[in-house]
């Protein structure tokens, strides 16, 4: 199972709007077969496993990171072709939840007589699938706040200068962030201070972001690198009251134009737009007031701060979190510590909501 969850960890940024899955299929304690799923409508892991064991799939134990499915989508049902192998024994990591799915693979495979044990491994393989669970469960993406810092908190000097804060370990680290999510957000005073390109720059091949721009009232500029690159899609987020040939024009650019219909963004609503349209996953990069706004609403599901061993100081240099803020301790958020991890020089901590004591 951990040769199972390995191959799943592989495939990250690559399967949506599909779950990450790796099956190993095992006949006399050898390893006979192992697969991943690459790709959303390419076949799934167990389809992979059991086409490289071949014969030697009858009488044979599969190990899979996630329930098999039972429904017929872009692909057919891998209960069936699991009963159809031959298959003695399954032992599954996570169950899924998604409705066509949902414990009908698991009963399938037992009603053909295989016995199934479920929950080998269950954290790790829960820990993969964080955010196919929970837009299969809410239909919204899961939000990711990121930002980077100075020992003491600032993501810019009160010139506004923040290149670089943090070294070339931790910057590659957030490209490989940005590969695994569906959307990378800013706001649009980023695009207009920074001029970003917002893509993923790996060695070998990465997966660039849909990017997605609040702008209420369409201040983005023609000439901004996320309009003109054409390096991968750019979605902005405008209110009502959005000039009608600013809309014209950044189309013929071919940027996504949406419109709520309020002239205030409510991240709610923003949200919920993003998840209609497929987005399972978005990584959000600032500025301050968008992350405050993130906070204030308490719309996130984790926090990723990278600390460099720098001192900016200032009272007029910028921090991550702009906004009103939370006026008396028993109202603000509380995390917990997940991972921390060094990049060259530079900390990464990963934090997420601390659950309820009651």
């Amino acid at each position: 199972m951990k040769l199972a969850i390995e191959m799943a960890r592989t495939t990250l940024g690559q399967t949506s709007p599909n779950p990450v899955v790796g099956a190993v299929v095992v006949q006399e304690g050898q390893v006979v077969g192992m697969g991943a799923h690459l790709k959303a409508g390419q076949p799934h892991a167990e389809v992979y496993a059991l086409e490289m064991a071949g014969e030697k799939a009858e009488g044979a134990t599969l190990y899979v990171t996630l329930e098999p499915c039972a429904h017929h989508g872009k692909t057919p049902p891998c209960a069936d072709l699991v009963i159809h192998r031959g298959i003695k024994k399954v032992f599954i990591a996570s169950t899924d939840p998604n409705p066509l799915v949902a414990g009908k693979g698991i009963k399938r495979m037992k009603d053909a007589g295989i016995e199934v044990e479920v929950g080998l491994l269950r954290e790790e393989a829960d820990e993969l699938n964080q955010v196919f669970f929970h837009y299969v469960s809410t239909g919204l993406p899961y939000v990711t706040l990121k930002t980077a810092t100075s020992l003491d908190g600032k993501t810019a000097t009160v010139t506004r200068e923040s290149k670089w804060i943090t070294g070339e370990e931790a910057r590659a680290d957030v490209h490989q962030l940005r590969h695994t999510h569906d959307g990378i957000l800013v706001g649009v005073e980023t695009v207009l201070i920074d001029n970003p390109s917002l893509t993923t720059r790996l060695q070998g091949e990465g997966k660039n972001p849909i990017r997605i721009i609040l702008d209420t009232h369409l201040r983005t500029p023609l000439d901004a690198n996320v309009v003109i690159d054409r390096k991968a899609p750019t979605w902005i987020i405008s209110g009502k009251g959005a000039n009608a040939k600013k809309i014209q024009e950044l189309e013929k650019q071919g940027v996504l134009l949406l419109q709520l219909p309020s002239d205030e963004l409510a991240l709610s609503s923003v949200l919920s737009l993003l998840g209609e349209r497929g987005i399972t996953s978005i990584l959000v990069e600032g500025g301050a007031t968008v992350h405050g706004s993130f906070l204030k609403s308490r719309l996130f599901h984790q926090v990723i701060v990278y600390i460099a061993p720098k001192l900016i100081g200032g009272k007029e240099a910028l921090t991550s979190f702009n906004g009103e803020g939370f006026r008396s301790m028993s109202e603000v958020e509380q995390l917990e510590f997940k991972s921390v991890e060094m990049f060259g020089r530079d900390i990464k901590i990963v934090a997420v909501p601390k659950e309820s004591d009651s």
